[in-house]
């Protein structure tokens, strides 16, 4: 078996056990994946593409161009669309002054694309009869998470990080559920399978300005920690497993 193949079959092996054992979706489901063009968002994309059709899984794709980069949004804005039809894929993209929205509600930019990427996600979805939206958060995010709300100060329940599963909206009977199928993998896994496959993706530079805490996390403060202790990562997912047991076992 050749190298790709089998770094292929290990990293899809991995998401479909914990998408399995979390029951993140089933056969026939409605779902919408919130494509951004980046590398984490393009390899959840090729994973359900390839699983759509054997498995009767109807998607559609969903973009917001947060207006926060000028050309370079719209030019990840015209990429996504580009994948739409690549892979025939209904897809959806909207326009969101962040910055306004920010100005208006008095929050932060982060706060305010959260804000406007989430209604336009659950709008769409309702359209489009989707009881699951899918994001590409991965197993590096939930760390980084973990450890942003350390920082800024935080309940228990903080500490479990990014639930790979939970209702965003509900209405009755009717339920939109967040899913992350890729935390069972890590950045590194995720970037290797971009790389075999050859896939194109877009390149956020403002992942880069460690004027954002999250991206100072990553990009200096986990650096640093794993000088010391190789295994840190591990251990906070270790971590936040052990903690989520413990609160489910009280409520």
């Amino acid at each position: 078996m050749d190298g790709k193949k089998t770094l292929t079959l290990k990293i899809l092996d991995k998401i479909n056990s914990n998408s399995k054992k979390y029951s993140l979706f089933k056969n026939g489901d409605n779902i919408l994946l919130a494509i951004s063009g980046g590398p984490d968002s393009i390899m959840m994309l090729d994973f359900f593409a390839k699983h759509s059709k054997k498995r009767n899984i109807n998607l559609c794709i969903c973009h917001i161009n947060h207006m926060l980069r000028g050309k370079s949004s719209d030019m990840d804005e015209a990429f996504v669309k580009k994948l739409g039809q690549k892979y025939d894929i209904e897809t959806f993209n909207k326009k969101i002054d962040v910055q306004l929205l920010a100005k208006k509600k008095k929050i932060s930019i982060e706060h305010a694309a959260r804000l406007a990427r989430y209604n336009f996600l659950i709008q769409t979805a309702k359209k489009k009869n989707c009881s699951i939206i899918a994001t590409a958060h991965h197993s590096d995010d939930n760390v980084e998470t973990v450890l942003l709300n350390l920082i800024r100060g935080t309940n228990p329940k903080g500490l479990l990080g990014i639930p790979i599963k939970r209702v965003l909206w509900k209405s009755g009977h009717k339920k939109i559920y967040a899913i992350r199928p890729l935390m069972a993998i890590t950045r590194g896994e995720i970037l290797a399978y971009i790389k075999a496959h050859k896939l194109l993706s877009r390149k956020d530079k403002t992942n880069d300005d460690e004027k954002y805490t999250r991206n100072w996390i990553r990009k200096t403060l986990l650096p640093l920690i794993e000088k010391k202790q190789p295994q840190f990562r591990g251990h906070i997912i270790e971590m936040s497993v052990k903690l989520n047991k413990e609160l489910s076992k009280e409520n």
